[in-house]
């Protein structure tokens, strides 16, 4: 949808620190992922109805059950997509616990070889289903099969922190989703800004889980504290357009964000300095050692 254009030096703008130098918008961003592909598996999977309503009683059958099994597939490949856009975006991550996109192929392979017998003899629904099969791995490719970014790290600490970040990932997306309510635009781009500087401290974390008590506190009682502040005043700006109320607002996300960003810089400073101290101890024993 069109947006007006906003700028330093633009009408209406919050005249706060945060304002004035506002984060890169797509910081952080990816291309989202390949669902215009998933969605012409949905449009695929409908054009089995026409043999089914074409056909005899038994073309109905195998019709409807083609065109079931090719909707699952379309389903598990976009669900499969987003949990391989997210796993990409973390630093650490496990891998996704249900290969989506594999058992997505098997069904279009199934539902392929169910339609195909409709109207093909012999062998025939055999070769398509693989056909179905491979030519869908090959658009869509396998989910990710390892973990990422754990070698060395205890297991325990990193499901800590896998945890903790999905669970702030979700007050994330329901702040976003609330501050629709509001209907304004410059508000929508505030919380993008806010959560472009969580996503900050999040990736933080995740590169040292040892990080996460000092953290605990801004992923999970902040956050929730944000959200539930967002809930609360989308409902009542979407009926009274109340101008305090929303410089209120405005107020407790420049706060929240000079916040967050404090608490990130000093991780990375305490990590700098855990770094230094490896490093002097490790050359000081290979001094000794000659």
């Amino acid at each position: 949808m069109a947006q007006r254009y906003g700028g330093k030096f633009s009408p209406n703008q919050p005249a706060s620190p945060t304002a004035q130098t506002p984060a890169n918008r797509f910081d952080g961003k990816r291309p989202l992922p390949a669902q215009g592909r998933s969605n012409m598996l949905f449009a695929a999977s409908l054009l089995m109805l026409i043999p089914a309503f074409t056909g005899g009683p038994d073309a109905l059958f195998s019709g409807l059950g083609a065109t079931a099994l090719m909707l699952g597939a379309a389903w598990l490949t976009r669900q499969g997509l987003i949990a391989e856009d997210a796993y990409n975006a973390r630093t650490l991550a496990r891998r996704p616990a249900i290969p989506r996109k594999l058992f997505a192929a098997i069904l279009i392979g199934a539902g392929l070889g169910l339609g195909a017998t409709i109207s093909q003899p012999g062998l025939y629904p055999v070769l398509f289903a693989l056909a179905g099969a491979a030519l869908h791995l090959a658009a869509f490719g396998l989910d990710p099969m390892r973990d990422k970014g754990t070698a060395g790290i205890d297991s325990f600490q990193t499901d800590r922190v896998a945890r903790a970040v999905d669970e702030a990932e979700r007050s994330l997306t329901e702040m976003r989703d609330a501050i629709l309510r509001a209907g304004d635009r410059q508000l929508e781009a505030r919380v993008d800004a806010f959560a472009t500087t969580a996503r900050s401290l999040f990736r933080t974390v995740e590169g040292d889980p040892g990080d996460l008590t000092a953290a605990r506190k801004f992923l999970s009682v902040y956050l929730s504290g944000a959200r539930d502040a967002t809930v609360k005043f989308a409902d009542f700006y979407a009926t009274s357009r109340d101008a305090s109320a929303r410089a209120d607002y405005l107020g407790l996300l420049d706060d929240l964000e000079t916040n967050f960003a404090s608490r990130t810089k000093a991780l990375l400073v305490n990590n700098r300095s855990d770094l230094d101290v490896e490093i002097g101890v490790l050359r000081e024993r290979l001094q000794r050692e000659g």
